[in-house]
């Protein structure tokens, strides 16, 4: 991405609300804010490097409240949560790292909530290398387009999930994931 462009981009939206980007505080702010937005919404590579434990694991593996931060589709504003994901693998396990990195490279961006959570859930039961038995994936975060415009709805949270394989064919296995999540006390 060109910094010099998105610099002066934001240095044009400071001069439009009538900000002057040469006073002391201003001064940096171009070069600061493009950096920022070139570091946290150029898309990164979101394929799964897959890696299995050496043991055949076949119960239930979940990770839970993994944080995330991304951008806003509709509104280039942040917005931010975490995610908890469970899954049954079809025979080895993924590395648990390798499930926050998941995360981290589908939700850097501008996106939305929606395709953060399908894009995790799809990978990993659609992946070839995974392929699991069954995933659900459960993402609440807070938008900053509801907490900083419109409703101001400062501190509220909207909370997504999809379901993949067992854990959509076979209620019990849903409630089982949701009952081990809530383990362990609120976020």
């Amino acid at each position: 991405m060109n910094s010099l462009r998105a610099q002066n981009a934001i240095r044009e939206l400071l001069l439009a609300l009538s900000l002057d980007p040469t006073c002391e505080d201003l001064r940096d702010t171009p070069r600061r804010v493009a950096d920022m937005l070139i570091e946290q919404c150029t898309e990164k590579d979101s394929e799964l490097e897959v890696t299995f434990s050496e043991q055949v694991f076949g119960g239930m593996v979940i990770v839970r409240n993994v944080p995330f931060v991304s951008w806003c589709a509709h509104h280039l504003v942040p917005f931010f949560g975490r995610a908890d994901i469970g899954y049954i693998p079809n025979g080895k396990k993924l590395g648990l790292s390798k499930l926050a990195r998941l995360v981290y490279s589908c939700s850097v961006g501008f996106t939305t909530q929606e395709t953060i959570t399908a894009r995790i859930a799809d990978t990993l039961y659609d992946n070839d290398g995974v392929g699991c038995l069954g995933c659900m994936v459960i993402l609440e975060a807070e938008h900053g387009c509801m907490s900083l415009r419109g409703a101001k709805a400062l501190g509220s949270s909207t909370v997504m999930s999809e379901v993949r394989g067992v854990f959509k064919d076979k209620l019990e296995v849903r409630q089982e994931m949701l009952l081990l999540i809530s383990r362990g006390g609120s976020r």
